[in-house]
């Protein structure tokens, strides 16, 4: 059996393409954006045409009984409600919507000017000028006001194109008129009394302007109703001429719609919600998409299983663009609630990480499995036990760094596995495949990297207090509080005493403090500041010592500016910390190695770089 074509490559006469635009016969696909072009692009589109030059192929894809979008006219186009469309634009929206409406529509065009503002317009062809070969075609083509009426900054009429007269005096051809001549062309002549020279003008207008518009072929590329969801979501990614990407939650979104289902309404309803957590401001939809998805493929396969399908023949658990595409509304409505409640609770655990807000999340894409997790546990992830070994399995992700690249196939992992393991199976793959290395702590420098945002919450987990008001740097400090990751040996004080710069901006030489309290480090030596902040502060050196044991700092080492020996001790109070969070020791190998050799951006905050001043 040969293979299934998937594609044909029609050329359509414009009159017709813009025929069947008219009537619906094409529409758009709901996931299509706003048409957006202006009046330079119009102009530009209507000149091609006009002069038969190519303007590119269209895409189309056809459509049958079982529709896998929901379909919406093209800009200005009116037929009756309920049109079924034979075809829907993936690619050339703009150049069609705007031969549409300047050709067929018989309306005003709105688009906007050269300064963005918004205009409606008619747009007309000046047939001196198109018959000059001096004149650009585009000069020769010019749009006016829905009124017809040109004016200049004063308010006064320059060009007036009110009456048909007016248009038949001044030589202007209304462009929507191009497809059907016959009427103006008779008017036209009547108008200047048969006169040889102005018929014998406008035959040559005719057959060299208004003939190329009437046999102007478009070249198309249409996919068969046979082309799969997820095929037609790459190929519109791959054409788009605007260099859009298309989500997966777009094309759900105008699959529901068939069903009348406004998923962009309900996510953003349940948006708003989750966004009170500040932890969770920064998800998305194709996240809590993701989320479900999971749900659902874990779900279909547990059944499978229980239904004694064999294992290699159950659907497996996944979440990868083409599993999200098979989504059904009814799948959708049966977890969402469900869904929106566990990433509630991700917030909360987040919390107890200390953790507060999505700057600080390490990865944005593990919310994905843990809140299926939650979803799927209930109650069942209330036990101190179960709370203790997703926390194992979340920093396991975190100093792993394993959550950076392509996850998806963790993803399918990690829900099945977690789930099974606080029910008493095996220790999940992620648990097993994190692995840290001592040197790693030498290349985390900024907050760019999620393992440095991991240890910075693990060292608040400690009992960090303020160098300052001794004060525990928490819930209520981290919001009220310009709070930020800062120099403990300043980099003007490193730099004077040789102090590698790597060495020095790693986040071993770095504590959470108040921006008040960085600016009164300076770039002094810990033996000068610290006894000026004694004083200022009111605090006894043994206080002192407190405090800054709360940062797992040696007092001693930073009394006597022994940056070496305090390095080296915090490193190893720093390792010990992960070690705890791993739940195992972490590699025992001097050699600092970034992850998948990508190197911390600097991105240092503005009150580091005032340490100098």
């Amino acid at each position: 059996m040969g293979a299934i074509k998937q594609f044909q490559s029609p050329d359509y006469l414009l009159s017709d393409l813009l025929q069947r635009v008219s009537d619906g016969r094409i529409q758009l696909p709901d996931f299509q954006r706003e048409w957006v072009w202006d009046e330079e692009h119009i102009i530009g589109l209507l000149a091609s045409v006009s002069m038969s030059y190519p303007v590119g192929a269209i895409m189309m894809l056809e459509t049958d009984d079982h529709q896998q979008f929901r379909p919406i006219a093209l800009e200005g186009a009116i037929f009756p409600e309920g049109t079924r469309p034979e075809q829907l634009v993936l690619d050339g929206q703009q150049r069609l919507t705007s031969l549409f409406l300047s050709i067929k529509s018989g309306r005003p065009v709105p688009t906007k000017d050269a300064k963005k503002k918004p205009i409606r317009r008619y747009y007309y062809l000046d047939i001196a000028k198109c018959l000059d070969d001096s004149v650009d075609r585009e000069e020769a083509i010019f749009g006016v006001p829905e009124d017809r009426v040109l004016r200049d900054f004063r308010g006064q009429p320059i060009v007036d194109l009110s009456t048909r007269e007016a248009e038949f005096e001044l030589g202007a051809f209304p462009v929507s008129e191009v497809f059907d001549v016959a009427a103006w062309r008779r008017d036209y002549q009547k108008h200047h009394g048969y006169d040889p020279e102005k018929i014998r003008q406008f035959d040559e207008f005719e057959a060299e302007v208004i003939e190329r518009f009437k046999q102007y072929q478009v070249p198309a590329i249409v996919l068969t109703k046979e082309t799969p969801k997820e095929a037609v979501c790459q190929v519109f990614e791959k054409v788009n001429t605007g260099g859009v990407v298309l989500t997966v939650f777009e094309l759900l979104t105008a699959t529901f719609a068939i069903d009348n289902f406004r998923l962009r309404n309900d996510w953003q309803k349940r948006f708003g919600e989750l966004k009170k957590h500040r932890v969770l401001s920064k998800i998305e939809g194709t996240d809590f998409i993701q989320s479900i998805t999971l749900l659902t493929s874990y779900h279909r396969r547990k059944d499978a299983l229980a239904a004694d399908v064999p294992e290699n023949s159950a659907p497996g658990v996944g979440c990868k663009r083409k599993d999200m595409l098979k989504l059904r509304l009814d799948d959708y409505q049966a977890w969402a609630d469900k869904v929106q409640e566990a990433y509630v609770r991700c917030a909360l655990f987040m919390h107890e990480q200390h953790i507060y807000d999505a700057r600080d999340v390490p990865y944005r894409t593990q919310f994905v499995p843990m809140a299926a997790i939650f979803a799927e546990l209930g109650h069942e992830a209330d036990t101190d036990g179960a709370r203790r070994k997703i926390a194992r399995w979340f920093w396991s992700g975190v100093f792993g760094e394993l959550y950076g690249g392509t996850i998806e196939s963790r993803f399918a992992k990690d829900l099945p596995e977690v789930v099974a393991w606080i029910r008493g199976g095996d220790e999940p793959t992620t648990v097993k495949d994190a692995m840290f290395s001592p040197g790693r702590l030498l290349t985390m420098r900024t907050r760019q990297s999620a393992a440095y945002k991991g240890l910075s919450a693990l060292l608040l987990a400690e009992g960090s207090l303020d160098l300052r008001t001794g004060a525990k740097i928490e819930l209520h400090s981290y919001f009220d509080e310009s709070v930020d990751i800062h120099h403990l040996f300043p980099q003007a004080w490193c730099r004077a005493n040789g102090i590698e710069p790597g060495v020095c901006d790693s986040i071993v030489n770095k504590a959470v403090l108040t921006a008040r309290t960085n600016r009164m480090i300076g770039g002094s030596a810990p033996s000068v500041y610290l006894p000026r902040m004694e004083r200022d502060a009111d605090i006894s050196p043994e206080r002192m010592d407190e405090l800054l044991a709360s940062h797992l700092v040696d007092a001693r080492a930073m009394r006597t500016d022994d940056f070496h020996g305090f390095f080296e001790a915090r490193k190893q109070a720093m390792l010990s910390l992960i070690e705890r969070a791993l739940g195992k020791p972490v590699l025992q190998e001097a050699v600092a190695e970034e992850p998948n050799g990508v190197t911390d951006f600097e991105d240092e905050s503005e009150a580091e770089f005032m340490e100098d001043l």
